[in-house]
């Protein structure tokens, strides 16, 4: 029986700083977490692993896309050995959450009207709909029987019982508030044609409560792979048409995104990734999913990959938020990510655009950092891109860390004999005046 994992407890992750005693304040400082303290440039061998990594999720994607074309899958049904649930107990008392708990909604402080405004500039102007489970599948039945209207939903071709099993269980998933979850459901991982039947029970008609249980099911007993899919085609629809009606979160709807965060690459891939390569994700959005990187402890290789693929990315204003939220985690971060930032920045040189204030924020956390990790022709770059990219409030404090740091390579020591040496000679030229 594998370690439970610690839920996090606060129920009200928006609510500003401000707003807490100073009491809480000191205690929320010492329980600092331990990857947020200050750690020297991870090795050489820890670097090449997260290259590896990231490599390994590029390839992953680009076969992913290459099997959606290519692959002929047979409509069978065929059930495998269920693999042994850690949280099959957790699932089955789960009392539900109450409504009258904190549905997100409080961004008042958080979401400026003219920010998000000036970030629609960045929107894609060609970006489709989100591609949910049922348009995969949908697509999927169409290629094999071309007399399907467009009209009905389609059913795969699957025995009878199991099409009435399925519609069945989605029915009640469809209700669900608290108590059991059926056990065909909880064997839906372990089957060979997952999709076809998770799609039966109708994933976008679940309330909030059995998304929660249906996530705490599939990150337990998919792999990386399949979790991200799950991720991908089933909650990051609802979360954002979710938010989109509501313009809030619904409190389960936010713990299931929490909950995907402990299969960290499955997020990253099923949910942030998506979320920003769609070029319509909002500034409302971003601060929702936002606070899940920020509440819960993320391992610095998957962080550095994601840093890596999101400087490279096409840009969508709110990419500058993740890349400032995982820039704030503190992490030690091998030189190659370090040369991947700042050619992300620099892209931006003769822009034309007006570059929101998150950018200009994004580029003052990741200087502040590691300004002492940047080669000299780097700082002279973005001091050029700085005539350029200007923000009155936040532009002089960038140059301010430039001009104060030292360069790749240079040590403490040598910066002091430096001022050691021009004190002397300062000293000396000063009294040659009295001579």
């Amino acid at each position: 029986m594998g370690k439970k994992r610690a839920r996090h407890q606060n129920p009200e992750p928006f609510l500003p700083e401000d707003n807490g005693t100073v009491a809480s304040s000191k205690s929320r400082s010492k329980a600092s977490k331990k990857h947020q303290k200050e750690e020297k440039l991870i090795s050489s061998g820890m670097s090449s692993k997260i290259l590896k990594e990231a490599l390994i999720q590029q390839r992953e994607i680009r076969e992913e896309a290459e099997e959606e074309q290519n692959r002929d899958n047979p409509l069978r049904f065929v059930e495998e050995q269920p693999r042994v649930e850690e949280e099959e107990d957790d699932v089955d008392d789960f009392t539900g959450f109450s409504e009258t708990q904190s549905q997100f909604g409080n961004y008042d402080e958080e979401v400026d009207e003219e920010d998000e405004k000036l970030l629609e500039a960045f929107f894609s102007k060609d970006a489709g709909p989100q591609r949910t489970l049922a348009d995969l599948i949908v697509e999927k039945i169409k290629e094999k029987d071309a007399t399907v209207t467009s009209e009905a939903r389609p059913l795969p071709k699957l025995d009878k019982s199991i099409i009435d099993l399925y519609k069945g269980v989605g029915e009640y998933l469809s209700k669900y508030t608290a108590g059991k979850i059926p056990k065909a459901f909880k064997h839906i991982p372990a089957t060979q044609m997952w999709e076809e039947v998770l799609y039966l029970t109708e994933p976008e008609k679940w309330s909030p409560n059995a998304m929660f249980q249906a996530t705490r099911i599939f990150s337990s007993n998919l792999g990386s792979k399949k979790a991200e899919r799950f991720y991908r085609l089933v909650l990051l629809p609802r979360v954002r048409e979710d938010i989109r009606k509501n313009k809030r979160l619904h409190f389960a709807l936010y713990q299931s995104l929490k909950k995907s965060l402990y299969k960290p690459a499955a997020f990253n891939k099923g949910i942030l990734f998506p979320l920003c390569e769609s070029g319509t994700c909002s500034l409302r959005e971003a601060v929702i999913f936002g606070s899940i990187i920020q509440q819960v402890s993320i391992p610095m290789l998957h962080s550095s990959v994601a840093l890596l693929r999101l400087a490279e990315m096409d840009y969508c204003g709110t990419t500058s938020y993740f890349i400032k939220l995982l820039l704030d985690k503190k992490y030690g971060l091998p030189y190659r990510v370090v040369d991947t930032l700042v050619a992300h920045f620099m892209r931006f040189l003769d822009d034309p655009r007006i570059m929101p204030v998150i950018w200009h924020q994004s580029l003052l956390a990741f200087v502040q950092r590691y300004k002492n990790e940047l080669r000299k022709e780097d700082k002279d770059n973005l001091k050029t891109l700085l005539e350029k990219q200007k923000h009155y409030l936040v532009t002089p404090e960038i140059s301010r860390e430039l001009n104060n740091s030292l360069n790749r390579g240079e040590k403490q020591d040598d910066l002091m004999l430096i001022y050691i040496l021009f004190f002397l000679c300062f000293q000396r030229s000063f009294a040659s005046l009295f001579k």
